[in-house]
């Protein structure tokens, strides 16, 4: 069986319908609570559930895995109990890498771009091992990521037991269908497509950085279909292990953003600006743009998504039908 932590959550539940149609036996390990988030499986369901709290012992049962996908964590970049989200996204992430190593399973978990802090420039999105000192994170959340990814190199070089196959993959801006029960972590695309229904211009912070146009900040926006693609490629390939960026390689405006959200919905392009809010202010990242090279070097040859295309497929086959769920 595999074992997705996170596996009602956004990518989680994605990767979890990628994974039952191809016929694997599934054990996700989340809370559904009380809103709409079971939908986000209501089509795939796993063959089992198992809340975060009842993990370890599920562990010591020793159930046969073949694989941990570990997608749980608290994502929001705006967090603040540093206690909580060592706990969450470190202690957690180590107990099940040393799971896996002790049972012979594989490990693939997810790291996230925010690791790479207040870079600007596309050399400075590197994933080469060898640049994980230098890295700055600028929030709470990319820095327990960090100090994760920091263990996990540590292990390795220090030839200390490992998972049978490994993988950490920095995910960049994501978004597709099941990121409903986000809050304001939901992904912009979303944000931009429900203002401009509403007849509203899309709105787009204010540049904070001096040369940098209002609307010109840029990420690496990617597709949530390429971001599970890469995962059942690596559980195709068990012998390729490493910290990898999990992005499109291409960066792309804010600006570029609103006007495919209202292409793809059929409206007129309009767009306005507000100053950004205070809490996001020397947090936040202008520039993303993921070093692709060791990917495709280890053998990954997929193409990515388009922004225009990723986004006329969401707004199509998902948020203007009757059910947006995947």
């Amino acid at each position: 069986m595999i074992i997705i932590t996170g596996g009602a959550g956004f990518i989680g539940s994605c990767l979890q319908a990628a994974l039952r149609a191809r016929g694997e036996e599934t054990v996700v390990v989340d809370w559904l609570g009380t809103g709409d988030k079971w939908r986000n499986v209501a089509r795939h369901a796993p063959d089992r559930l198992v809340a975060p709290e009842a993990l370890e012992a599920f562990l010591d049962s020793r159930p046969d895995v073949s694989a941990v996908l570990h997608m749980g964590a608290i994502s929001e970049t705006t967090a603040r109990d540093g206690d909580l989200v060592w706990r969450t996204n470190v202690d957690l992430s180590a107990r099940l890498w040393q799971w896996c190593a002790r049972e012979g399973a594989r490990f693939i978990y997810a790291s996230s771009a925010a690791t790479y802090g207040g870079a600007d420039r596309p050399e400075l999105f590197s994933d080469d091992p060898a640049r994980l000192e230098a890295l700055r994170p600028l929030n709470l959340y990319g820095w327990s990521k960090h100090v994760f990814d920091r263990h996990v190199q540590g292990w390795v070089a220090a030839g200390e037991p490992a998972p049978a196959q490994w993988a950490g993959l920095k995910f960049f801006n994501v978004y597709g269908p099941n990121e409903y029960h986000k809050g304001g972590m939901i992904s912009v695309v979303k944000v931009k497509y429900d203002e401009v229904r509403r007849g509203q211009p899309a709105t787009l912070f204010r540049s904070n950085v001096p040369g940098l146009a209002d609307g010109a900040q840029a990420r690496d926006f990617i597709w949530v279909g390429d971001v599970v693609n890469v995962m059942l490629w690596l559980l195709d390939n068990p012998q390729v292990s490493g910290l990898f960026n999990c992005g499109t390689g291409v960066a792309r405006t804010y600006l570029d953003l609103a006007h495919a959200v209202c292409d793809a919905a059929g409206l007129p392009r309009q767009v306005s600006f507000v100053d950004m809010p205070e809490a996001l202010r020397g947090q936040y990242q202008s520039y993303t743009c993921a070093d692709m090279t060791r990917l495709r070097a280890a053998g990954y040859t997929r193409p990515f998504t388009s922004l225009e295309d990723g986004i006329r497929r969401y707004v199509h086959d998902y948020l203007a039908t009757d059910d947006a769920y995947l």
